[in-house]
């Protein structure tokens, strides 16, 4: 996925839900700044259905939801509002009501990002620091879009997580309590290689 900024002006959180109720593309809100989320390339967007459909039966059975990148996140601590490739709930949804625009997911618990050039560093870095300061998130999920690696980060207690990569040597992804084969989240990726 591609950044933009929009605005080099700091804006209100009232302006920004109404630049995004107008706007044709999604808007994240960085304490101040409106940056525009263009459109991915296609083998960020086949991992990231692979991955949501793949862990969907086993969300269903467990009571827990998958939904995708519209879903937006209210990071109070950053005063950031985003929108994660996938997230996932198991307890009862909070939203911050907006007066316009979408609500606002404030429990998520499980983040999934699909990291592409010019999303990785802000995702392992600011974004995932951002991320930390949610009470509800258990785990942060950082799936590479140019090779067969999946870092997974779960918190250990309100301040440590532990970290455990998957990579082409590994057949089963865990994430939560579900297990997903590595080879089925990057399937058919190799259709969407442009020549």
């Amino acid at each position: 996925m591609t950044v933009h900024a929009t605005n080099t002006a700091l804006v209100s959180v009232e302006k920004y839900f109404f630049m995004l109720e107008k706007s044709d593309v999604k808007l994240e809100y960085r304490a101040g700044k409106v940056v525009a989320m263009a459109g991915a390339q296609a083998a960020h967007n086949i991992i990231a259905m692979n991955f949501a459909g793949e862990l969907f039966t086993c969300l269903k059975k467990a009571g827990s939801i998958i939904v995708g990148s519209d879903q937006l996140v209210k990071i109070e601590a950053c005063n950031r509002y985003t929108f994660p490739d996938l997230v996932i709930i198991c307890q009862k949804a909070k939203y911050e009501k907006a007066r316009n625009g979408l609500n606002a997911l404030e429990n998520p618990e499980v983040i999934i990002e699909v990291a592409s050039e010019s999303t990785e560093l802000y995702d392992r870095t600011d974004k995932f620091k951002c991320y930390q300061t949610l009470e509800s998130l258990k785990e942060y999920v950082l799936v590479a879009s140019t090779k067969k690696q999946i870092e997974v980060f779960r918190r250990h207690n309100l301040t440590e997580w532990i970290l455990h990569i998957y990579d082409e040597n590994d057949n089963l992804v865990k994430i939560g309590n579900c297990e997903v084969l590595l080879d089925d989240i990057y399937n058919n990726i190799e259709l969407a290689v442009e020549e």
